[in-house]
C-alpha cells in the first residue's frame, strides 16, 4: 500500500464528517440539508466500494471523491460567512426554504450543481496534483458513474410525492424529467477534458469556467421553480 492512500482515505472520512455535522445542524426540511443527506448517502457508499476494491486505483479514486466534496462543502462555507458561492450553487441556497419547492427538486438542484459544474473542476484538480491525465481517470469515473446512477433512481424513488398529490405531479413529472444525470456526466467528462487542455491558456480556461458555473446555475433555477 502506498502513503498516498490511506491519505486519500483519511480524505475522505474527513468529508463525511463534515457532511454529517451538516446533517446535525440543518433542519431537516431545508433544501441544503435536503441535498447533503443523499450525498451523505453515496458519498458513503463510494467509501464503502473504495475500500472493498471495485475500482481501478483505490487512491486514485478517493483523491478525487474528497475533492469533489470539497467544492460542495467550500460553497456551503462561503454561503455560511456571507460570501458568494459559486453561481451554479447560488439558486439552491436562494431558495433553500422556499414553501412553494420540493424536496425531489432540492435533491436534484444540488446534484445539478455538483455535477454540471464542479465535477469538470474535481477531474482537472485530481489530475494536476497526481500529475496524470484525465484518461488515467476515466474507468474509474465509469464506475463511479454507477454509483451516482444509482442515486439518483434512489431520489426519484423517494422524494417524488406520491399519488394523493397528482396536482403536483404532473409538472412535476414534466420538470424533474428534462434533466438527465447520464447526460450531465457525459457534458462534464467532456468539460474537464476542454479545461485539461486550455489549462495553460488563463484567460480562456477562466471564460470556459465562468460559462460553465453560469450555465449550470440557470438550470438550476428551472429545476427549482415553485410547484407547491
Amino acid at each position: 500500500m502506498t502513503t498516498t492512500e490511506p491519505r486519500a482515505a483519511a480524505d475522505v472520512r474527513d468529508v463525511l464528517e463534515r457532511m454529517r455535522a451538516l446533517e446535525a445542524a440543518l433542519p431537516r426540511q431545508d433544501g441544503v440539508a435536503v441535498f447533503n443527506r443523499v450525498y451523505l448517502s453515496v458519498t458513503g457508499e463510494l467509501e464503502r466500494r473504495i475500500a472493498a476494491g471495485h475500482f481501478r486505483d483505490p487512491a486514485l479514486t478517493a483523491e478525487f471523491t474528497a475533492r469533489f466534496a470539497r467544492r460542495y462543502l467550500t460553497a456551503v462555507d462561503a454561503d455560511r460567512a456571507g460570501r458568494r458561492p459559486p453561481a451554479c450553487w447560488r439558486p439552491l441556497f436562494q431558495h433553500r426554504r422556499h414553501p412553494g419547492v420540493l424536496p425531489v427538486q432540492f435533491a436534484l438542484a444540488g446534484v445539478n450543481a455538483h455535477v454540471g459544474h464542479d465535477l469538470a473542476l474535481a477531474v482537472v484538480d485530481t489530475c494536476t496534483a497526481r500529475g496524470c491525465e484525465p484518461a488515467a481517470l476515466r474507468d474509474d469515473y465509469e464506475q463511479v458513474d454507477r454509483v451516482l446512477v444509482e442515486l439518483e433512481e434512489r431520489v426519484r424513488e423517494e422524494l417524488m410525492p406520491g399519488p394523493d398529490l397528482l396536482d403536483v405531479a404532473d409538472p412535476l413529472t414534466h420538470l424533474t424529467g428534462s434533466w438527465c444525470l447520464t447526460r450531465a456526466r457525459d457534458a462534464a467528462w467532456a468539460a474537464s477534458r476542454v479545461l485539461w487542455e486550455l489549462r495553460g491558456a488563463d484567460g480562456l480556461c477562466e471564460e470556459f469556467r465562468e460559462r460553465l458555473d453560469t450555465g449550470t446555475g440557470m438550470v438550476g433555477r428551472f429545476l427549482l421553480t415553485p410547484l407547491g
